[in-house]
């Protein structure tokens, strides 16, 4: 699975984990009738979304990003294509997470409201990688993939040849301006 195409995957599940647990959050907190929990949880949520916009300005890769790109391991290859052994191996935390928190909603709906605003702060942190890691793949001309690793190991990723972007040739950016002829 290309790197950029895994970041979108993760970032579109965060969200979606975070809008399943606060569903999950308000359905335990109205069957419990317990009001202080709607008004901790909005603010908490709100306070996340702010940290996690914040977190996700810039437009260039994170430094742990970075650090992971530099590290690729060369390869002429494509690696096995497998996307969702690569989705379920990489991100089994969220999906233990979403589900444990979301089982425990009727009995202690403070759990999944406090879930769901970490679920709020990935996804918008993470929400401009991908773009960055396509900018440097059409800069460099290569693809990063991730290698197919352990659950339990750090991910890996594997640098393979693409095709580099003409695109500042095609609109005339790298052109030399013409000399004005002197009369």
């Amino acid at each position: 699975m290309r790197f950029a195409d895994f970041l979108r995957t993760t970032v579109l599940i965060s969200a979606a984990a975070a809008t399943a647990l606060g569903a999950v959050t308000l359905a335990g907190a109205n069957d419990a009738g317990d009001d202080l929990v709607f008004e901790l949880a909005a603010g908490w949520w709100l306070a996340a979304a702010v940290i996690g916009v914040w977190l996700g300005r810039r437009g260039e890769t994170s430094p742990p990003i970075a650090a992971l790109l530099a590290n690729a391991k060369m390869r002429p290859t494509l690696p096995e294509l497998s996307p969702g052994r690569v989705v379920l191996n990489r991100l089994w935390p969220l999906l233990f997470m979403t589900i444990g928190a979301g089982a425990i909603a009727f009995v202690l709906p403070q759990v999944p409201a406090v879930a769901t605003g970490f679920a709020i702060i990935w996804s918008l942190a993470w929400r401009r990688q991908a773009s960055a890691v396509t900018a440097i793949e059409e800069r460099d001309g290569a693809r990063f993939y991730v290698e197919r690793t352990s659950p339990l190991r750090p991910i890996r990723l594997v640098r393979t040849p693409g095709f580099r972007s003409n695109l500042f040739e095609l609109n005339g950016a790298s052109r030399r301006p013409r000399a004005s002829p002197r009369a």
